[in-house]
Parts: structure tokens; C-alpha cells; sequence
């Protein structure tokens, strides 16, 4: 049972704000940067405000139960920003690390370990395809993706980590360190379309891509994992370095370890268990479902980009708001 004390609780504002070097005459787009309550996350509140005023727009539930905000505009404008405030609250996973759940993989190397490592990952694969305990969303997450294709070369680096007889929780977390130390963070090395291929090959991307590898691995020994896309927020202790992706859209992934634990999430770029400094927003298959924005626009010529995040915890806002 959760302890309801030890929810955290955050205020996130998302802007994003194009700007077009000549009139946008249409636009039509897709939203996805408003929570949805589940397992490991209440939504108090969330609103989402378009500049300018849409001329349509309706809101409803994408299959992997994610809110898309759809919205049109008619008429010229040169800018658009959208602006998503929420306030959530992130349960922590019912799985703990014996060390410092939020510390990841530390400059002295340090191997977190996982408090109770779950069923082999073997039973977990026999129970996945058992007609008796057939959960469509479960199997469906097994198989190739749009984005992700299973492969022998995944396989074999999943193999480095999911040996005989271990754990599954263990085996996940192993997997999600290794990422972490083999891999290079780079923005430049990788973009929205490298494939895990790509990225695979490289070692190296940015956390979609260090998502998408871990996900490619674990499909591709018959277990099911999703992509998680939302937001990470870190307070390091004094004198440590702040996680990357700080008040950030980040991506992690969730692998299903059996009936006692369920999902559980894991965050290759930081290498550690994914807790409550991990807001999810949206899960799908892989990127392409969950992007946040996407849409058709007529006209525009050149577009700048500016995007900004800022998660900040309630206790913090509480205590601003009496500074005031």
C-alpha cells in the first residue's frame, strides 16, 4: 500500500512558441502535454491555453488512454504558443532501490540495487503469452512498433543483463545501467527520426533514443516494455550534479514484471529505477505515439522553436506564495 505522505506533488507549465517567418494561413495540430490519472499518477488539475484563440478544437482519449487536445486555426497569424499547466501528484513505485532511489549511477560507479528483484524473467516470459493470463495491452507490447523492430543484435545485449534464473527487476535494472555507462549523452549525435539502429550502432542519442534501445532490447527476448514520455525533475544533494533532463520533457521506459508489481519504470539516461522526480505525461509503443506536438500548417516559410519547461514542487510554490 502507498503512503499517501510520500506523494509528490508538482505545478508544471510547458510553453512552446513557434515563430514563423511569413503568415501561417491554416494550422491543424495534436497536443499531447496533459496528464492522465493512472496507477502512478494523480491529476488535480490541468488546462492547456492557445495563442491565438483556435477557431475548433475538441479533446478525447487516444487508445493508450493518453488525452490529445486537437485544435485548428483559420485564420493568418505569425506565432503560436501553447502553454500546458498542470498539478499532479507522482506515487513512488512500490519497488525501491536499497540505495538512494533518485541518486542513478554515481561518479564513483556505485551499483544501485533493487529492494526485491521480482520473478525470473523467464516466468514472467511463460506468463505473458498464457492464454489464462492474456492482457491485450501487455501482449501487444512484445511486438514490433513503428518505430522499434525486434532483432538478434538487441537481444544479445538484453542477454548481457537478463541471464538464466535472474530476477526481472534485477535484470531491468542491470539493463538500464549498462545503457548508462555504454552510451554517450549527445544532442548532436542523434535526432527525432534516428532510428534505435541508429542510435544502437552510434552509442550514443539522447534520452528518446536511450528509451527506444531499451525497449528494442526487452521486446526482442519476448518480454513487454513501453515508452514513457513526461518531465523529470531533480534537486541534487549539495555538491552533486543535477540529473540530466532537468525541468525537461524527458523519456524513460516501463517494463511489465508480473502481477505483484505490474509496470515498473526504468531511466537509461540517468541509470536508475524511475521514482517520484518522474512525472509520466503519456505512454505508448514508442516515440511516434506519444509525440507531444504534431500537426499540418499551411504557409510559415522559416520557424524558430523555443520550448521551456518548469516543474516545481507544490511545497515550493506554497512557500514563494507566503513570501509574497
Amino acid at each position: 500500500m502507498q503512503i499517501q505522505n510520500e506523494i509528490a506533488r508538482y505545478k508544471i507549465t510547458h510553453r512552446t512558441l513557434y515563430e514563423y517567418g511569413e503568415p501561417v494561413a491554416v494550422c491543424q495540430n495534436q497536443v499531447r502535454m496533459m496528464p492522465t490519472a493512472r496507477e502512478d499518477l494523480t491529476c488535480y488539475q490541468t488546462q492547456i491555453e492557445i495563442l491565438p484563440a483556435p477557431d475548433s478544437s475538441e479533446e478525447h482519449q487516444d487508445y493508450f488512454g493518453n488525452r490529445v487536445f486537437t485544435f485548428a486555426i483559420e485564420s493568418n497569424h505569425e506565432s503560436l504558443e501553447i502553454i500546458a499547466r498542470s498539478d499532479v501528484g507522482v506515487r513512488p513505485p512500490l519497488v525501491r532501490l536499497l540505495n538512494d532511489a533518485n541518486a542513478g549511477v554515481q561518479a564513483n560507479n556505485s551499483v544501485p540495487r533493487i529492494s526485491d528483484s521480482g520473478e525470473a524473467w523467464e516466468t514472467v516470459a511463460q506468463q505473458v503469452v498464457s492464454p489464462s493470463a492474456f492482457q491485450p495491452f501487455v501482449d501487444q507490447q512484445r511486438f514490433d512498433s513503428p518505430r522499434i523492430r525486434r532483432s538478434e543484435a538487441f537481444a544479445q545485449y538484453a542477454r548481457g543483463s537478463f541471464t538464466p534464473g535472474r530476477g526481472m527487476l534485477d535484470a531491468a535494472l542491470d539493463l538500464t545501467r549498462r545503457i548508462y555507462v555504454d552510451f554517450k549523452y549527445d544532442t548532436l549525435a542523434t535526432n527525432v527520426d534516428t532510428t534505435p539502429e541508429e542510435a544502437f550502432a552510434g552509442k550514443a542519442g539522447v534520452c528518446q533514443d536511450f528509451a527506444q534501445v531499451a525497449v528494442a532490447c526487452i521486446r526482442s527476448i519476448g518480454l513487454p516494455a513501453r515508452y514513457v514520455s513526461g518531465y523529470l525533475r531533480t534537486i541534487p544533494p549539495l555538491g552533486k550534479p543535477a540529473l540530466v533532463g532537468a525541468d525537461e520533457s524527458h523519456a524513460w521506459f516501463s517494463v511489465y514484471s508480473g502481477a505483484k508489481y505490474g509496470w515498473v519504470g526504468f531511466d537509461p539516461t540517468n541509470g536508475t529505477l524511475a521514482g517520484t522526480d518522474h512525472i509520466p505525461i503519456s505512454i505508448g509503443r514508442d516515440y511516434g505515439d506519444i509525440s507531444p506536438m504534431r500537426g499540418v500548417v499551411l504557409g510559415g516559410g522559416p520557424t524558430t522553436l523555443k520550448v521551456s519547461v518548469d516543474v516545481q514542487p507544490v511545497s515550493d510554490v506554497q512557500q514563494q506564495a507566503m513570501q509574497q
